[in-house]
């Protein structure tokens, strides 16, 4: 029988993962109630934008003003800033699992993740994601969004690693599967424990 190749590199997911998702359908709904916005009208202008957005080719001045501030409002951008940051928290046990992972056994880290500029510069430095991930592979650093394949192989390319040597951890199933018809091993994230048992499978344990 063939011994599978020791996994050497991790591919990380961010939201869903190692924090809650930065600006998601739960988040925006609190904004909208918070803020007294129209729900139907917010979310409508958000699904016109927010690939562009998320891909580095709006900034966040320019997301809010076509989203949010395309009218007058009784609170500011930077009120609502505030409120996008306060929706990022972190899973700690996901972040120290990864962080012992990667010093127990020199793995390289890369992130792979939807994400926009100021919030993907926030999250990183508020969380202190850069002081284990090697590489960031945001959507807004290279202009290319899940699912599009050429976001998986960009990675790949920057590893430098073979992709039977990477696990790829990620909460969205379809992006797991793309994982997979790469050749990287997708592992679907649900929970900590799920998750800490199945990377002891592929040899990775913490301790």
């Amino acid at each position: 029988m063939k011994k599978s190749a020791p996994i050497t590199c991790l591919f990380l997911d961010i939201g869903g993962v190692m924090l809650t998702d930065g600006w998601n359908h739960q988040g925006r709904r609190r904004a909208a109630k918070n803020f007294k916005l129209d729900w139907d009208e917010m979310e409508a202008r958000h699904s016109l934008n927010f690939v562009v957005y998320e891909t580095g080719k709006l900034t966040l001045q320019e997301y809010l003003g076509w989203v949010i501030f395309y009218k007058k409002r009784p609170f500011t951008r930077a009120e609502f800033w505030r409120f996008m940051c306060a929706q990022s928290n972190p899973y700690p046990e996901m972040i120290a699992l990864m962080r012992r992972l990667k010093a127990k056994y020199a793995l390289k880290v890369i992130v792979l993740s939807n994400e926009a500029r100021e919030l993907n510069d926030y999250r990183i430095h508020k969380f202190k994601l850069d002081k284990f991930v090697d590489v960031f592979v945001s959507s807004c650093l290279v202009g290319l969004h899940k699912p599009d394949a050429a976001i998986f192989r960009l990675a790949l390319d920057i590893a430098m690693t073979p992709a039977r040597q990477i696990v790829y951890v990620e909460n969205t199933p379809m992006f797991v599967e793309i994982a997979d018809g790469l050749r990287i091993r997708g592992l679907l994230h649900t929970d900590y424990a799920a998750t800490l048992k199945n990377l002891a499978a592929l040899g990775l344990t913490p301790d």
